[in-house]
């Protein structure tokens, strides 16, 4: 059967993708999402898992995102069971662009909690955009067991996907402000204090909390 124009024009595309400039690779992918296409999928989400510039990962997955979710779906949620820790992070990325709760069940305790810092702050955002209604509070209940964890921009990332939240985290908040570890009683205070007042800057709500706990007082009472 002899090719098609489409047909030259994808296997071409799907070839640059590997190909050793970043540049080829970003045009191609913006390419697979300009013109979507069944057989581009397979090829992205494989890209995705072991591509090393941030800006082609980002057009990867702008590009997965202009398929249909029936194509793209199956292959992303293997991918959330990887071993490789790119392939978890950027697929859970990639579904939290995609935004369909069809994917809620595979955001599970384990990718949450996971040991590497990038698929848990993936794992974090894709939740809160999955999360059906009615289950915010024991989502929030599993967000606040990370309370402390990382560097300053996890934490910050951990703080923002519970705000997002709303009210119903104020519980496991108030909880976390009783915790043995002064890193987590500080940053559930810092949280607390963005949920009230967005504008306020994590830097300052987490210093803000650090001398409220070393004047030995509450939330409140600061």
């Amino acid at each position: 059967m002899a090719m098609t124009r489409q047909d030259t024009d994808a296997g071409r595309a799907l070839q640059a993708l590997e190909d050793g400039r970043s540049s080829v690779r970003l045009r191609a992918a913006l390419e697979a999402g300009t013109t979507p296409d069944p057989r581009f999928v397979g090829k992205l989400i494989e890209r995705c898992a072991i591509e090393p510039e941030f800006f082609v990962r980002d057009m990867l997955t702008w590009a997965l995102t202009r398929h249909p979710v029936s194509f793209t779906l199956p292959g992303l949620l293997r991918e959330v069971r990887s071993e490789r820790a790119q392939a978890r992070s950027q697929a859970l990325h990639t579904l939290s662009k995609i935004g369909d709760r069809q994917a809620w069940p595979s955001i599970t305790t384990a990718l949450l909690s996971d040991a590497d810092d990038e698929v848990a702050r993936s794992a974090w955002r894709a939740a809160v955009v999955l999360v059906p209604p009615g289950e915010e509070s024991a989502l929030a209940a599993v967000l606040a067991t990370q309370l402390g964890r990382g560097e300053r921009e996890t934490q910050l990332s951990l703080s923002r996907a519970l705000v997002a939240l709303g009210d119903v985290v104020l519980p496991a908040l108030r909880s976390a402000t009783k915790d043995r570890d002064p890193g987590v009683r500080a940053h559930g205070l810092a949280t607390e204090r963005l949920l009230r007042d967005p504008d306020a800057g994590f830097e300052f709500a987490i210093e803000e909390a650090k001398r409220i706990l070393a004047l030995g007082g509450s939330d409140q009472q600061g």
